[in-house]
């Protein structure tokens, strides 16, 4: 569909992968305005878009967006990355918004991108009823009446959208992978990888999303001259690594979290905790969690950090 000239606007597939992200990811500060039908996700999206990094602000009057705009572009840093939430619930949203679009579109350095998220009329008449909320239009009418009244009124700005997300098929973790596709290349949010050493005598970590026992390993607390140290020592990392069952051990568990994090990275999980546990956590989790520090340090979309729980027990 041609609109006097210009292309349509793209609309994602029910995947949630935008046919065209140029708008998206081109220059200057992101700032998205997010918008569409009542009951197509723009609560989950403005969740995601959280976990992404920008700073969300849900039902903005449309006249303060570009006051917005400009405090977010000298805010000296704090503010990197923008995203609201506009819709009917607004009163001038209807008829200020295309002006107000204009305005952004000419500010320098501002990257506006408006998303208008839709579902199909059976996909939002289900999610009504599951909610059991009242359509935003329809306090003492049906939720159909309600539905087909926004469709109508939303049409001018869906024709403004520079993406289109159709959500009917989505589940809210495809919609979140949507907009990390937007955010790609613009330094999203890393995941981030807790490396806890913790000893067995005093619990696991309750947070723990992946946990490794290495009690099976030689323990550094019966030689003498190592008992005081801790795995962090120079000498008890020379010790374990003189063992051959110990190496093997290490290098599987180094090759199976090379493998797996990606997929964590990938599915947009902000924070991974691997707990690492022996009996005492003082040396073997220690070392081991040290080692993989290193290890992992350079890993694609991760941060890596270390936490020794339980090194200062005596």
């Amino acid at each position: 569909m041609k609109k006097r000239g210009r292309p349509a606007r793209p609309v994602a597939s029910a995947k949630g992968k935008p046919r065209d992200a140029d708008k998206a990811t081109r220059g200057g500060q992101p700032f998205i305005i997010l918008t569409g039908l009542s009951g197509s996700g723009k609560s989950q999206a403005i969740r995601a878009l959280e976990d992404l990094g920008y700073f969300c602000v849900d039902n903005l009057p449309t006249t303060l967006i570009p006051t917005l705009a400009r405090l977010s572009m000298r805010a000296g840093g704090d503010i990197d990355k923008v995203a609201i939430v506009v819709d009917v619930r607004e009163g001038n949203f209807l008829s200020s918004l295309p002006k107000m679009l204009e305005r952004l579109r000419k500010m320098p350095r501002l990257n506006p991108v408006l998303i208008f998220l839709e579902a199909s009329h059976d996909a939002l008449v289900r999610r009504f009823s599951e909610t059991r909320r009242p359509h935003p239009l329809a306090p003492n009418r049906s939720v159909t009446e309600g539905i087909r009244d926004e469709h109508t009124r939303m049409q001018p700005i869906r024709e403004l959208a520079d993406e289109i997300v159709d959500t009917s098929n989505m589940t809210v973790h495809e919609l979140r992978q949507f907009f990390m596709s937007l955010s790609r290349g613009r330094g999203r949010a890393k995941l981030v990888m807790t490396l806890v050493s913790y000893g067995y005598k005093y619990g696991l970590p309750v947070d723990a999303d992946l946990v490794f026992d290495v009690r099976c390993l030689p323990n550094p607390y019966f030689v003498p001259g190592l008992r005081r140290r801790t795995g962090r020592d120079r000498a008890v990392a020379s010790f374990m690594e003189r063992d051959a069952s110990t190496r093997e051990f290490m290098d599987r568990l180094d090759a199976y979290l090379k493998y797996v994090v990606p997929y964590y990275v990938a599915e947009g999980k902000s924070y991974l905790t691997v707990a690492i546990g022996c009996t005492g956590g003082r040396h073997r989790s220690v070392m081991i969690a040290e080692r993989l520090k290193r290890a992992h340090a350079d890993t694609a979309g991760v941060r890596v950090r270390v936490q020794h729980r339980d090194v200062a027990h005596a």
